[in-house]
């Protein structure tokens, strides 16, 4: 999965653990959810934390949603799920990897 990168110009909001937004854990770093979209510290500035193509989540065979168990997080249009590290949202009968 390739992440873009896209600044999150004029954020004067730092993100941290008592911020107030939910913070979602992604492979070697934390998104930070808030209004709708993931935001990442990189280099001193805020990234939109997006993925750049479609992964599906092979043989994923737990259905997520309301009292699944996993913390969901609002993203854009969609639900996320966070489960083992990662992201899961639905798409099209399958669960992508966000």
């Amino acid at each position: 999965m390739t992440a873009q990168h896209q600044e999150h110009a004029a954020h004067p909001h730092a993100h941290g653990p008592d911020c107030g937004h939910d913070a979602v854990p992604h492979g070697d770093h934390t998104d930070y959810a808030h209004d709708g979209h993931l935001h990442r510290e990189h280099g001193g500035h805020w990234d939109e934390c997006e993925p750049g193509d479609h992964t599906a989540h092979g043989e994923h065979a737990h259905r997520h949603g309301e009292g699944c168990g996993h913390r969901a997080v609002r993203h854009g249009d969609h639900t996320d799920y966070l489960h083992d590290g990662h992201r899961h949202a639905a798409h099209e009968g399958h669960w992508d990897d966000h």
